[in-house]
């Protein structure tokens, strides 16, 4: 006190420095000495706080932060009280305005130092006081700065919210007194907190404030544990009750984190706790509350009224309420906040809470599936879905992404389209979810294939194409995406709908990207192994064209195309028209979607592009020889077409429209001197040394081709019975021309030729299987082309393995299926089989009389008991005849086949029959 009332300021200071240098060493002198210090600064302020600044500088401050771990208790109650002496010191109202504090900072971090220490129970009243404190040295100046609050926040949660749970520490040997005292200091101690928050947001009465206080307590939301998620919830609770009551929010701030924390608040409507499910439904009201303060709002919205009043827990009554209070979101919360809160419901799909993710899942629905969804919000809402969908597991929460996703594509397909094409490279397994999900509504999948049509003629020139664009590329991204597509089953009828402007875009494409020279590992690959490695732009886009076929009902176009191995024309631009005018050729020989290519086609023409009007032309020219085509367009429509063609710049299309206007279809009369020249064609053909068959049969192929619109009747009978015989010749070149030619004369008779056609066809079959086996590889190549169009024909079963055995089977393996597929689709023809086998069993060429023995093995041994209905006396005594020929054989396989079934030929004429 006399310090106090001293005038001289060098008296003071000299007078204080030898008190401060007194012993500390009892709690007394320690508490003596602080009260001295105290009562000389409500006078002498800046002396005494310079003098205990140089003093933490040198001694105590740093010697309390740097021996944290031997303090004991009298020294932390000492510390506490001299604290809180200095602390009122300062807050006297006469010297509040004139000092500023500038050690708080220090001091905080000595208290905080103090908090981390204390063991994980509550013995005393010391986390109380020092929140206190904490609270006291908040109202001096400076300002607490945001960094030291989140500090002081952190650990102040953290040493109240760990506490263990009081039925815990009634668990404990404590008698009641000791369990009376815990529970009074805990509730004194969680009264603290509170305090302190509330004196935080007294500081800063802002939405900015509440946010940052919130974002500290959110750890402990989402705690594991039940008591600390209790609390935390208890504690937001009532600092919000405080800010509505007391307070008064500055309007200006709008902070998008409000919208995550009111999600992270709705998510513990499910909690497993009742009670803090009741108090998180409390804090969404009150938070909301403080947003219609801000807006101005004095009249509660109808909406928030009905969702308010609602407790029951009645299904239909929950559904409700969630139903009010997403449109009460939508309407209040800034676009922002709405955002924050979709992703943090999107960000919780994916929880081992399974109660969490219901109830996010359920939200997010309803929030889509409410109209007016703002477009600037579904960038980032598909993007949390994408990130999210790995981590799903729950098929109820997967469904509930699908119709949310479903409900976007509703109301802003365009967007939604561009922003999923953006998220990533359209293989990524984790991306096709989101498109199966729009195609779940047939009018949504057809704007999907509409839109991603549209993209893929969104072509740059190629002086654009700098490598780190090129990846990116929209048209890449589209042509990835509809090759994806085409094996997705959910839009296998959107892409039928669509296929005729696929077939275009995609050709156009492939045209493109040849043009450009995006051309790399385009014959890299076998066509079963396309994954083994990322595809490129040129090979995506064909193994998508071949998709279109495959995929669909129309496989036998790909089939036949595949066996004359059509599809690498389309690897090199000089090859390009072929590749197109041999697809053609094949979808009207298929009757492939006629009617629609060819109106894609005419556009085509009309294009601006020349590489429309190539691929358009050659389709045109070729879908000229169809017989179909005249039922889809007129002869006027097609003929100013083709004049249209003739005016183009490209070379090309004005040859191809030339030679469209010169079709039969064009000028009917032409048919008529074709077909004299066809008949007189075919009498040198039957003569039996006509010296060049190989060419005559090329020119004979080209003039059937051109009457195949009209038809060519019996003619067709007889090409093909005489074509069989030439199957056997020793001329390569006159095999090949044969089977070839034999593969589309079967088609040419017409209706009334058909069934006499398909006899020729089935006595076909046996000698194609063997030429399958023929040296030459060409020869081999068109037996499986006829053969399968043969198979075809007679409409025989498993065609589509058939062909994948005849594309890419290899080995004993896949010749034993073609046999299986063929003998079985032909029961009752075995007699027919076996005799023409036979005959092969001296061919000159050993591969095929190797075949033929195979053949004649496996029909004895598989189908012994079969060939005893259907053979004769005759058959059997043809069939040993043959065998016994082959007893001396120069060849030792071909001794060992007659070793090994000659017993079979002898049991079989056992059981035959006259």
């Amino acid at each position: 006190m006399i310090l106090r009332e001293c005038p001289s300021v060098e008296k003071v200071q000299c007078h204080l420095a030898s008190l401060l240098d007194l012993s500390h060493q009892h709690s007394r002198q320690r508490e003596g000495i602080a009260l001295a210090v105290g009562l000389a600064s409500t006078k002498h302020l800046e002396e005494v706080w310079a003098l205990l600044e140089h003093l933490g500088r040198t001694k105590f401050l740093q010697s309390v932060a740097a021996t944290e771990d031997s303090q004991d208790e009298i020294l932390k109650s000492s510390f506490l009280s001299a604290t809180i002496l200095l602390t009122r010191s300062l807050q006297a109202e006469y010297s509040s305005q004139r000092y500023k504090f500038t050690q708080t900072p220090e001091l905080i971090q000595c208290l905080l130092g103090i908090l981390q220490k204390e063991p994980n129970s509550l013995t005393n009243f010391l986390r109380q006081k020092i929140i206190l404190v904490i609270i006291g040295l908040s109202n001096l100046r400076p300002r607490f700065k945001p960094l030291l609050k989140s500090q002081i926040l952190k650990t102040c949660l953290q040493t109240v919210y760990m506490l263990p749970p009081a039925k815990d520490s009634r668990n404990d040997l404590f008698s009641v007194e000791q369990a009376s005292d815990t529970t009074v200091l805990y509730k004194k101690t969680v009264r603290a907190l509170d305090l302190l928050l509330q004196n935080f947001i007294s500081e800063n009465p802002s939405m900015d404030e509440v946010c940052f206080l919130l974002q500290h307590i959110e750890y402990w939301l989402m705690s594991d544990k039940i008591h600390e998620r209790s609390r935390a919830v208890q504690s937001i609770y009532l600092l919000l009750q405080y800010v509505v009551d007391s307070l008064k929010l500055a309007k200006e701030a709008v902070p998008s984190l409000l919208g995550h924390q009111i999600g992270i608040l709705i998510l513990l409507w499910r909690d497993k706790d009742k009670i803090t499910q009741q108090h998180s439904h409390f804090c969404v009201y009150l938070l909301m509350e403080l947003v219609f303060q801000q807006k101005g709002k004095l009249v509660e919205s109808a909406q928030w009224s009905k969702m308010k009043h609602f407790e029951s827990n009645v299904f239909r009554e929950w559904e409700m309420k969630l139903y009010h209070l997403v449109k009460v979101f939508k309407e209040d919360l800034t676009v922002a906040q709405h955002t924050q809160l979709i992703l943090t419901l999107v960000h919780s799909l994916g929880s081992y809470n399974h109660l969490h993710s219901d109830l996010a899942a359920k939200l997010l629905l309803l929030i889509c599936v409410e109209p007016g969804f703002r477009k600037e919000q579904i960038a980032e809402l598909l993007q949390g879905l994408f990130q999210e969908l790995p981590n799903i597991q729950s098929k109820s929460v997967q469904q509930a992404i699908s119709q949310a996703t479903l409900a976007l594509g509703t109301q802003h397909i365009q967007e939604v389209v561009e922003v999923i094409l953006s998220l990533c490279q359209p293989s990524e397994r984790w991306i096709l979810p989101l498109w199966k999900a729009l195609a779940a509504n047939y009018q949504v999948a057809r704007d999907v294939i509409t839109l991603l049509y549209i993209k893929l003629k969104l072509r740059p020139p190629r002086r654009l194409l700098q490598s780190t664009y090129r990846a990116r590329l929209v048209s890449l991204m589209a042509l990835g995406t509809i090759y994806e597509l085409l094996y997705t089953k959910e839009y296998r009828n959107t892409v039928c709908w669509a296929f005729s402007g696929i077939l275009l875009g995609l050709l156009t494409e492939l045209y493109y990207l040849l043009e450009v020279g995006l051309v790399q590992g385009l014959f890299d690959y076998q066509e079963d192994d396309l994954g083994s490695k990322p595809l490129g732009p040129c090979r995506i886009c064909l193994e998508a064209l071949k998709g279109l076929f495959w995929t669909t009902e129309y496989w036998e176009v790909f089939a036949d195309v595949k066996l004359i191995q059509g599809w690498e024309l389309f690897g090199q631009l000089e090859t390009f028209p072929k590749g197109v005018t041999l697809l053609a050729r094949a979808m009207a020989h298929y009757n492939c979607e006629i009617k629609a290519v060819l109106g894609q086609a005419l556009i085509s023409l009309k294009s601006s592009e020349e590489r429309d009007n190539i691929v358009g032309i050659c389709i045109i020219t070729e879908f000229l020889n169809s017989p179909d085509v005249s039922q889809h367009m007129s002869w006027k429509t097609m003929y100013n077409s083709l004049n249209l063609g003739l005016s183009s710049r490209n070379q090309m299309v004005r040859a191809m429209s030339l030679k469209g206007l010169g079709s039969t279809l064009m000028h009917p009369k032409k048919a008529t001197l074709l077909r004299s020249k066809l008949m007189e064609l075919l009498d040198n053909f039957l003569q039996p040394e006509f010296k060049d068959p190989a060419g005559l049969m090329k020119i004979m192929g080209h003039l059937l081709h051109c009457l195949s619109a009209q038809g060519i009747g019996i003619v067709s009978l007889k090409i093909a019975q005489h074509l069989l015989s030439l199957f056997t010749d020793e001329r390569a070149a006159v095999r090949e021309g044969a089977i070839f030619l034999f593969g589309d004369v079967i088609h040419y008779g017409g209706k009334k030729l058909r069934q006499s056609l398909k006899d020729v066809a089935s006595q076909a079959t046996v000698p194609l299987l063997f030429n399958m086996a023929d040296p030459c590889q060409e020869v081999a190549m068109k037996a499986r082309f006829t053969f399968l169009r043969c198979a075809i024909l007679l409409k025989w079963e498993f065609r589509k393995e058939l062909f994948g055995k005849l594309a890419w089977g290899q080995g004993l393996g896949a010749a034993n299926d073609i046999f299986i597929y063929m003998l079985e689709s032909n029961v009752g023809n075995y007699q027919q089989f076996l005799s023409q086998a036979l005959t092969y069993l001296d061919s000159s060429h050993m591969t095929v009389k190797l075949a033929a023995m195979k053949f004649i093995g496996a029909l004895l041994q598989d189908y012994f008991n079969d060939l005893c209905i259907y053979l004769r006396k005759k058959d059997v005594i043809f069939l040993k005849n043959c065998l016994e020929a082959l007893r001396h054989d120069t060849d030792s396989r071909t001794r060992r086949f007659y070793l090994n079934y000659w017993n079979d030929a002898v049991e079989l004429s056992y059981y035959v029959q006259d």
